[in-house]
């Protein structure tokens, strides 16, 4: 198992940084995991980009100091304030035709397990006119309110899959801001008040111990002589045969 550290240069590398631990997933056999805090940006689905306010949407993002960017997996927009950790996990497969909905399910627990370690009630499930409404989403409690604060994307080619991820932290109010404007110019249902973060309920805001937790829950004790921990930097610098160089 390689474990990933860091953050790459630009949101364009840190694409690159994950689609090279799902490609040598399938050439190596090896599991990679890394979570992370992405740069300030907004990362649409495909879907996404052939509506007719795409446009509009970005300037929305944009004019609020966020990259805009368009991603291959997972369906409508997230937006990452740049203390909003993102977790992928790319996992070998013998058949990519099966093992589909049990990797969304342990994506859900891992998430669920590393939440609650930190002590927050976490469970499986989302309110309605979530951002990114899917049905693989972990979701929190605050005052009698139901807020989402994870979803999960899945991407299946030959050899390997990536499950991948973000974990609302903190920042609602910001958080609620940018979304609330995209979603309006992409004329799709959202709720703000379906906008759940960690710190909200009881967690830490912190980036940090979170993506330790996701760690755990996914990869297991560091210390492992299985773990391979190395940087993002020096995954874009392996070798084909998975060496750092």
């Amino acid at each position: 198992m390689r474990l990933v550290r860091g953050r790459a240069a630009t949101p364009r590398d840190d694409r690159a940084a994950t689609a090279t631990m799902l490609a040598r997933a399938g050439e190596t056999g090896e599991e990679a995991f890394r979570a992370w805090t992405p740069h300030r940006q907004v990362a649409f689905g495909r879907r996404d980009a052939h509506e007719p306010g795409y446009e509009a949407a970005c300037r929305a993002a944009r004019e609020r100091d966020y990259v805009t960017v368009e991603r291959s997996v997972g369906g409508r927009a997230v937006a990452y304030t740049g203390r909003t950790v993102a977790f992928a996990h790319a996992l070998p497969l013998d058949d990519p035709r099966r093992g589909l909905t049990d990797r969304y399910e342990a994506g859900v627990d891992g998430v669920v397990v590393a939440l609650r370690e930190l002590g927050v009630d976490a469970r499986p499930g989302e309110p309605a006119a979530s951002f990114c409404p899917g049905d693989h989403s972990v979701q929190v409690t605050v005052d009698g309110r139901a807020g989402k604060v994870a979803g999960i994307a899945q991407r299946v080619q030959s050899g390997a899959a990536l499950v991948a991820g973000c974990v609302l932290v903190d920042d609602r109010d910001a958080l609620v801001d940018v979304l609330s404007r995209v979603y309006g110019a992409l004329d799709v249902p959202f709720d703000s008040e379906s906008v759940g973060t960690v710190a909200d309920a009881g967690g830490p805001r912190d980036p940090d111990p979170i993506c330790r937790a996701l760690e755990r829950a996914f990869v297991g004790d560091e210390s492992d002589p299985r773990v391979r921990v190395v940087s993002v930097d020096a995954l874009a610098t392996a070798t084909g045969d998975g060496t750092e160089t």
